[in-house]
């Protein structure tokens, strides 16, 4: 990293979070904007289902008195800064929620700005809620680049949803709250000490993972919160300073440009993707791959005798599990979303449920799935997929670009049934549409805070998914 001369980049940032409005989004970023809003809100209603928010819901509630921001798929209502907690949990609980952005951005921003509305004192637009959710997926993932990108600052340790996704939170909620740019200057700089979380539960299966979306939705929010209230925060957190966040996080591999070019000019949300499987974004090219080659070919699971994956290390060591005992464990495991595709004929939600984690038949299906860790394949690039009848035939694919990315999206078709699938765990058919109707049609409404109402559920809580 070299120093950086003049002003602040976190001023340079928090100017442009102020100055710029609404009327800059292009429609396709509008759009897409608001297919990520209820794909995220989605995500959430159903992760009240999860046992990592209920959790941490009834740890809150022992000691907190009912509140009046909701907790999406109950009838529950806790402070803003709890709510944000267990909703960002929920939303990353079944691994589900959007990537590519911090990396998951919707578990992070969407629960800070959602609480920000019932702290605005205000009606907030449709416009400017858009807008604030595009600036918060337009940061996290700035901040992500700036430290090298994805591979880097992930193989170094670091989960990046934890660790970026709290500048994003941060700017959402400063938005919203109208705070001025010395303002977000003094959130983003709270931000830099709130972010945390390491990589460390992929080798237990544990479920701290789910925790991370949470704290760093609920960091960024308290971030805002405490700019608001005149609390300073340091401006050179993104300079070449003892102490700075690009130096302590991302030593190494530190783009600091990467914060500030063509800024306004290209949206970083154009690069989300919306997943379809239930599963780690590393396996979804392959669970790809496998059902084409199924089809193409005409095979049924008793025809296959051998899948062979050829990946990287980097994806090996984040995906190449084989203990299913657990939820976490499973979604993490690429033999395991192989054989729920080849075995049940999809990886959603309900292939990982506790049931199917010991379907028999599914856990002979994993001991056919063989990795072949290649050292020339570079971390960011798919694995490939080769599929060995029984008969002899053999076919190999790899999938560039998982469905579900914006190269390769899911059919408006898929795109509703899961909608509806997740909102269905806590939601009735009535309030579900309403629902999609309401954020699909966002701009242009004069006062959002509706959705407070519309994450509510009639029951207190659902059943636990596990």
């Amino acid at each position: 990293m070299s120093t950086h001369a003049g002003t602040p980049r976190a001023v340079t940032l928090a100017q442009f979070v102020t100055t710029t409005a609404p009327s800059d989004l292009p429609l396709v970023i509008r759009t897409k904007a608001a297919r990520h809003i209820l794909d995220t809100l989605a995500c959430g209603i159903a992760g009240a289902a999860s046992q990592e928010a209920q959790a941490a819901l009834d740890l809150i509630r022992a000691t907190e008195p009912q509140g009046n921001v909701p907790v999406w798929g109950t009838s529950e209502a806790l402070s803003a800064r709890s709510a944000t907690l267990v909703n960002g949990i929920a939303c990353h609980a079944f691994e589900l929620d959007d990537t590519g952005g911090c990396d998951h951005s919707g578990a992070v921003v969407l629960p800070a700005a959602l609480a920000a509305l019932n702290l605005a004192d205000r009606p907030v637009s449709g416009e400017e809620f858009l807008h604030a959710i595009v600036l918060g997926y337009e940061i996290a993932r700035r901040v992500l680049e700036a430290c090298g990108g994805y591979s880097p600052h992930n193989e170094a340790g670091w989960h990046s949803t934890a660790t970026c996704g709290t500048f994003g939170a941060a700017v959402a909620a400063a938005r919203i709250l109208q705070l001025d740019t010395e303002g977000v200057v003094h959130a983003l700089g709270h931000a830099a000490s709130f972010s945390g979380g390491l990589w460390a539960f992929i080798h237990d299966g544990s479920q701290t993972k789910r925790i991370h979306a949470g704290k760093a939705a609920e960091g960024g929010l308290f971030a805002a919160l405490l700019a608001r209230a005149g609390v300073t925060g340091p401006s050179r957190v993104f300079e070449d300073v003892w102490g700075g966040f690009l130096a302590t996080f991302a030593s190494t591999s530190a783009q600091p440009d990467a914060l500030t070019v063509e800024l306004g000019e290209r949206w970083r949300l154009e690069r989300v993707s919306l997943k379809p499987y239930a599963s780690c974004r590393g396996t979804h090219s392959s669970i790809d791959a496998l059902g084409m080659i199924l089809e193409r070919n005409g095979l049924t699971a008793d025809d296959v005798e051998r899948i062979d994956v050829r990946l990287s290390p980097f994806l090996f060591e984040m995906c190449g599990g084989q203990d299913v005992v657990t939820l976490p464990f499973a979604q993490m495991s690429l033999p395991y979303a192989l054989a729920a595709r080849l075995v049940l004929g999809h990886a959603g939600l309900t292939a990982y449920a506790a049931s199917e984690r010991r379907n028999p038949l599914v856990l002979a299906a994993m001991n056919r799935v063989n990795q072949i860790v290649d050292p020339t394949i570079e971390a960011n690039d798919e694995p490939f997929v080769k599929v060995v009848a029984r008969d002899g035939r053999t076919d190999e694919i790899r999938v560039p670009m998982a469905l579900g990315s914006p190269a390769n999206p899911v059919t408006d078709e898929a795109y509703f049934v899961k909608i509806r699938s997740l909102a269905a765990m806590s939601l009735d058919d009535t309030r579900t549409q309403r629902l999609i109707d309401g954020v699909l049609g966002l701009w242009g409404q004069d006062d959002v805070r509706w959705l407070e109402d519309a994450v509510r559920s009639a029951q207190t809580r659902p059943k636990i998914f596990r």
